[in-house]
């Protein structure tokens, strides 16, 4: 389907009236090319299969032709029943786009509910008894809901299925296809997913009749708006390097990525212990853990997020100055995805990365995907004689323990701090945390090393004595 050359507004879309309102209060003008390509087929009622990753704005791009169809189709809310089903691999994921829905239906007098796991079933069943208009959920919480009798599929007019490669990430193959079977044979669907491997296109084939295609911004072009660094280091070194990193005032909001949850609650301990307050948002944590980790980030009451790659699918924050890799990916699509929490909305972003001597092979894998080099950076000139200064990391001897530690690298586990927002026994609900903000980060401790120079997004590193395969200074390629 081609798309008119002065199609440049939304008003050229035909929207309706109720939802031009609702983008002229948030600001919005001209859609985005994922926009600008998936709303007129959507509109005339087409299936989609749309290639796009988080951050291209393919939110609005299904939300406001669905919320278009509603508007011109008004009917009543049957009993346990919904019009629309989203889903969507995370709860903050799901979240955002329930957020999303309601702000540009604000004219409309719709519903929007969003259901997963982490909270009281029941509540849900009551929300649901009157029917809704928008339901976004996670699989494994909407069939709970079925198999309770407290949910039914055959009215629904649209699907949306949204980051459909996640959602195989994360196992849910099983219960798509079971999905799918619950489902109205005449329905439109709309697939979304940042990735087309074979596994995902037969997915879409069991849920898309005769689609159009679209597709923006390849998964490996994302990268080309970040400036990478990477440092070469040993395994026991990344947590100096980090907390060394975090102290320098431009990493005004970084997201910090590990490999496994154990690997994230670890960071966020040894950080705090530093006297730098920091969250980690990963599976393990509660609902409830999770939306206060993710508020604090968003608000500035802490300035440093630890996130797992799965955890992350749901942090759609704009003003992430830097992204740190103290563990590389072993998938180098991964890589991409991470890095795009920066430099969103025409901002300048940074992407760091710690690279231990087995971690090299995926170095090599993500300049192959992405057509790059990632510049190398040295540790500081005195690293060594800073590093003796920080607190030590320990192991933790209630979850994966570091191999660093099983070598005898380390001492055994002590207590350092508290995780961000989890309470002490008989301490009260803000004891031991830091003030508001992250002025006082590294308070006591040794003057950072200033390897980042200049304003955020700039990425200009200090020259220090290269160790461990580290290359020559960097500089700004922008």
């Amino acid at each position: 389907m081609l798309l008119k050359d002065d199609m440049t507004t939304f008003n050229d879309l035909g929207l309706a009236e109720p939802l031009l309102r609702a983008l002229a209060d948030e600001g919005y003008t001209s859609p985005t090319p994922i926009q600008a390509q998936a709303i007129p087929p959507a509109l005339a009622g087409h299936d989609l299969l749309g290639i796009a990753q988080t951050g291209t704005g393919k939110t609005a791009a299904f939300a406001l032709p669905i919320l278009n169809r509603l508007a011109e189709n008004p009917a009543p809310r049957r009993k346990c029943a919904t019009r629309v089903l989203v889903l969507a691999p995370t709860r903050e994921l799901a979240t955002q786009i329930a957020d999303s829905f309601r702000s540009y239906a604000r004219y409309q007098k719709l519903t929007v509910m969003t259901v997963f796991g982490g909270v009281p079933i029941p509540r849900q069943e009551k929300q649901l008894a009157s029917g809704v208009d928008v339901l976004v959920a996670t699989p494994g919480r909407l069939l709970d809901l079925i198999d309770r009798r407290a949910l039914l599929l055959d009215t629904v007019e649209v699907l949306v299925l949204d980051e459909a490669d996640q959602m195989l990430d994360l196992g849910f193959i099983h219960s798509l296809k079971r999905i799918a079977g619950l489902l109205p044979r005449r329905r439109q669907s709309l697939f979304f997913s940042a990735t087309m491997p074979k596994t995902i296109a037969e997915l879409a084939g069991r849920f898309l009749t005769d689609p159009v295609q679209v597709a923006v911004a390849p998964v490996s072009t994302t990268a080309e708006r970040v400036e990478q660094f990477v440092t070469f280091l040993n395994q026991a070194e990344k947590q100096a390097l980090l907390t060394m990193t975090l102290r320098q005032p431009e990493f005004a909001k970084a997201l910090v990525f590990t490999r496994t949850k154990h690997g994230a609650d670890r960071v966020v301990r040894h950080l705090a212990g530093a006297g730098i307050p920091s969250a980690a948002i990963h599976g393990n944590k509660s609902q409830p853990q999770r939306e206060r980790a993710l508020a604090a980030f968003r608000d500035g009451d802490i300035g440093v997020l630890v996130a797992t790659d799965i955890a992350a699918r749901g942090i759609d924050i704009d003003s992430v100055s830097h992204v740190i890799n103290f563990e590389l990916p072993n998938v180098p699509e991964q890589y991409v995805h991470r890095i795009g929490r920066t430099a969103r909305a025409g901002r300048d972003g940074v992407a760091v990365s710690f690279c231990a001597p087995d971690e090299k092979a995926y170095l090599k894998d993500i300049e192959k995907l992405t057509r790059q080099k990632v510049a190398p950076v040295p540790l500081p000139t005195n690293f060594v004689a800073e590093a003796e200064k920080l607190p030590k990391p320990v192991a933790d001897t209630r979850g994966e323990r570091p191999e660093r530690a099983r070598r005898g690298e380390v001492g055994r586990h002590r207590d350092a701090a508290r995780p961000f927002g989890e309470k002490r026994s008989g301490a009260g609900e803000n004891a031991g945390q830091r003030p508001r903000g992250h002025a006082s980060r590294g308070a006591g401790g040794p003057p950072p090393q200033n390897r980042f120079g200049g304003k955020p997004g700039q990425g200009r590193f200090a020259g220090g004595a290269q160790r461990s395969g580290g290359g020559n200074r960097a500089t700004s390629g922008r």
